[in-house]
């Protein structure tokens, strides 16, 4: 069965309507009320009303990305009850409205990281690129977290000195906005002072720690997502190592099998992101998803170009760079036809590219890139279908 094809929307105030994304040929949506905080419950009445808009122009609301988790749920602090007790009815106020999908994630304190929102590309487009030498710049010389300089190679902490001190003022202040000022989908920001006193509530947090509190909210949340009908996808570490001192928890496939061994709940499942397990060369990425497969309710399709040192990487054409796309929809076709149904996918993290070069756009989500990418995936998947003799 096809894959459903939607494309990411933030709202009424996404400079990308809701008309442009119907004429790129997605027939889904995929959106959140962003300007609920965190924590608080996503009321009947908001979530009819948002799905009331998208559905008034022929698109359908498939798939929630996200339902933040509140950092007192990540740290296990003092109202950790309330706000799951929040996040629960949010679910059931979803599935009441017949909303299946939720996306969430369980990073500590920053969701996606890049240092470069217009890296340009060879053919003139922008792209997104995440340069470990500009972390450990900030890191260790804007930012000053006691220690980092641990954290790093030393021929990488000697890189990022000789990069910062050829910095001008207004390129210093761009890095620090780029990685702590908050990226379209994340619901929080940080100033460097505010930043680095949040870092210090995880102080006591290390890797195991923030593993066994994920598994206590699922554990916790899972019940009312099943009574919903509502499944949670959790969407993998972007990028999939620790930065800042944090743990990142769901990186490989042994951090995913391990959630689903120990909440076996059928309301826990998978956002596979494409671009986000792709930065680790050791992950296999169509046979994760064949593995992971009866799991899988959401997909993100992109790919990333690895950098030198492993840890750099700029986000690449959909059908270029080191995701082997080709073999990824080959393997969403084989599970999709075997569990016969229509799995939802996104084309994520497109170029900024042709007249969008020109307009404010949300980085990453300027409209042509990703309609290009919509295009050269549909084909794909068209493509391999047909040679494969697959159903339609």
């Amino acid at each position: 069965m096809f894959m459903k094809q939607t494309m990411r929307w933030f709202g009424p105030q996404d400079p990308v309507r809701l008309a442009d994304i119907r004429q790129s040929g997605a027939t889904g949506i995929v959106t959140a009320l962003h300007e609920v905080p965190n924590g608080a419950v996503w009321t009947l009445e908001d979530i009819q009303a948002r799905k009331s808009m998208i559905e008034a122009t022929g698109l359908s609301w498939d798939v929630v990305e996200s339902v933040p988790v509140h950092e007192g749920i990540k740290t296990r602090s003092a109202n950790w009850a309330e706000l799951i007790d929040a996040y629960c009815q949010t679910l059931r106020n979803l599935g009441a409205s017949g909303i299946r999908v939720v996306t969430y994630n369980f990073m500590p304190l920053l969701d996606w990281t890049r240092t470069d929102l217009s890296y340009a590309m060879p053919d003139g487009a922008r792209a997104l690129r995440f340069d470990w030498d500009a972390v450990a710049a900030y890191d260790q010389f804007i930012l000053k977290r006691p220690g980092a300089e641990a954290d790093y190679a030393a021929e990488v902490s000697q890189r990022a000195a000789t990069l910062f001190a050829a910095m001008s003022g207004e390129e210093r202040l761009a890095l620090e906005r780029n990685i702590i000022a908050g990226l379209p989908g994340s619901e929080e920001s940080f100033s460097s002072p505010q930043f680095l006193a949040a870092i210090q509530t995880y102080a006591d947090i290390d890797a195991e720690q923030l593993r066994q509190n994920h598994l206590l909210f699922l554990a916790a949340v899972c019940p009312a997502a099943e009574q919903s009908g509502v499944q949670l996808v959790v969407h993998p570490d972007d990028p999939p190592f620790p930065i800042f001192g944090l743990p990142r928890v769901v990186s490989t496939e042994a951090d995913v099998t391990n959630l689903f061994q120990q909440v076996p709940s059928v309301a826990n499942g998978l956002c596979f992101c494409a671009g986000s397990f792709g930065v680790r060369a050791d992950n296999d990425l169509p046979g994760m998803i064949r593995r992971l497969g009866d799991r899988i309710g959401f997909v993100h399709l992109r790919s990333v170009q690895r950098e030198g040192d492993g840890k750099s990487f700029h986000e690449a054409a959909h059908l270029e760079g080191d995701a082997g796309m080709a073999d990824i929809v080959a393997a969403i076709c084989d599970i999709s036809d075997a569990q016969g149904r229509r799995i939802p996918m996104r084309p994520d993290h497109g170029h900024q590219m042709l007249d969008d070069l020109n307009r404010v756009t949300n980085p990453g989500y300027s409209l042509l890139g990703r309609m290009r990418g919509l295009a050269e995936l549909r084909g794909l998947e068209r493509g391999i279908r047909s040679q494969l003799g697959l159903s339609r």
